[in-house]
């Protein structure tokens, strides 16, 4: 029998660490269930991916100037020119594989400024070469919300619609897509993918017995959403004068604390923090996978993070974590994980009331850290269900009975 010939497609390897993430966790299971499967990527990072992951990897975007800002005419044509070449060279990727899977990621989601003709348009390509040369498209585990901007919208709206199998990460992403227009009749709800990635195997903190818990603060550099570009500086600087605030307050009660991020453009936001607050208790982490957050987090006593990612690691590690939520998938995780009442809004930073919920959160955390095992176990078995279910749309010749892709630590 030929090998079945998969590819996985998005922002892969491009510096988000949660992306990465899903892409690991679809990897791990393809290699335990069809390790016979030929698997390649067409990606943001395609050297990374090559590197890190051991599959070939071939470039997004044709024009690599795709996400700067084009200002000059030569600029704007060559970006153009790149649509038009992108349309044939991912008709061309798409029908050399049988199937591609589209791992996680908000992909039917503008939470995040996003223009149409970036990656919603490059999905849309993905899905309608699917449709026409009979490749299924997967889109598994993935993130969905409300879009104003309409052409944002027609273009999400189309690539749901052209996908052979939808699957989202809360029930939030299934409303959103039904009311965008999209049947979601037969698209079930997982949690995260991420939630199958490997347990770190103790929550012990590392720091010395007698000194203060560690708190892991997870920053992010937070402009608001799409619908906010106008006003995207004073929300940040909001939330960066809030959460500054509150890492000052921890140090004053000699708390250490770790700065974490889940992409690359973060960066300036920790600098900001260590600049301001200038204490040897702040350190920041240089975690290069969400196997490296989930660490920092287990080492934890508790932890406050804004990026999603940071919160599932957080949270499958099993440390009482409080969300600054930023938007409604974050809400729909906490509560999935019995943490719904520890949600704070990320564009309106209030440091003396986040102190306060992080002390509420601190008196429960023994009982928080049962439930969040409880909970992750569950999660794990439910995503067992739907890599069975995702075998059952990409390999319907195939034996589905399911192995388990990874064992818990004990």
């Amino acid at each position: 029998m030929t090998p079945a010939r998969i590819g996985v497609f998005g922002l892969l390897g491009s510096g988000n660490l949660g992306n990465d993430g899903s892409l690991e966790a679809v990897l791990g299971h393809l290699r335990a269930e069809h390790p016979e499967a030929v698997v390649d990527a067409l990606c943001g990072g395609p050297e990374v991916v090559t590197a890190r992951y051991g599959i070939p990897a071939t470039r997004l975007h044709w024009y690599r100037g795709e996400y700067r800002t084009a200002s000059r005419a030569g600029a704007i044509a060559a970006k153009g020119l790149g649509k038009l070449v992108d349309a044939f060279r991912t008709a061309a990727w798409v029908r050399r594989h049988d199937a591609v899977i589209v791992p996680g990621m908000g992909v039917l989601e503008a939470t995040l400024p996003l223009r149409p003709w970036g990656f919603p348009y490059s999905l849309f390509l993905l899905c309608a070469s699917g449709r026409l040369l009979r490749t299924r498209v997967a889109l598994v585990g993935v993130g969905a919300a409300p879009i104003g901007d309409r052409p944002t919208r027609a273009l999400v709206r189309w690539s749901a619609r052209l996908a052979a199998y939808r699957s989202y990460r809360d029930d939030q992403s299934r409303d959103a897509m039904r009311t965008m227009g999209v049947d979601t009749a037969r698209d079930e709800v997982y949690p995260d993918l991420a939630f199958a990635l490997p347990t770190p195997r103790t929550n012990a903190p590392s720091d010395p017995p007698d000194s203060p818990g560690r708190v892991c603060v997870g920053v992010m550099a937070f402009h608001g959403g799409n619908d906010d570009r106008a006003r995207a500086e004073e929300i940040h600087r909001r939330y960066l004068d809030g959460v500054t605030r509150f890492v000052r307050a921890l140090v004053e009660d000699g708390r250490p604390v770790r700065l974490l991020t889940g992409d690359v453009c973060d960066a300036p936001v920790v600098a900001a923090i260590l600049d301001a607050v200038d204490s040897p208790l702040v350190t920041a982490a240089e975690a290069a996978s969400l196997a490296d957050l989930m660490a920092e987090t287990a080492a934890a006593d508790a932890v406050v993070a804004t990026r999603y990612h940071n919160l599932v690691c957080a949270l499958k590690a099993g440390t009482p974590t409080l969300a600054l939520s930023y938007a409604a998938k974050s809400d729909a995780l906490m509560a999935r994980m019995g943490l719904d009442t520890f949600c704070h809004p990320a564009r309106e930073v209030d440091a003396d009331r986040l102190l306060d919920q992080f002390r509420a959160l601190e008196k429960r955390s023994a009982e928080l850290r049962r439930t969040l095992t409880e909970r992750s176990q569950v999660a794990t078995r439910q995503l067992a269900d739907q890599f069975t279910a995702l075998t059952t749309a990409l390999f319907p010749a195939a034996d589905h009975t399911h192995t388990p892709m990874y064992r818990e630590a004990r």
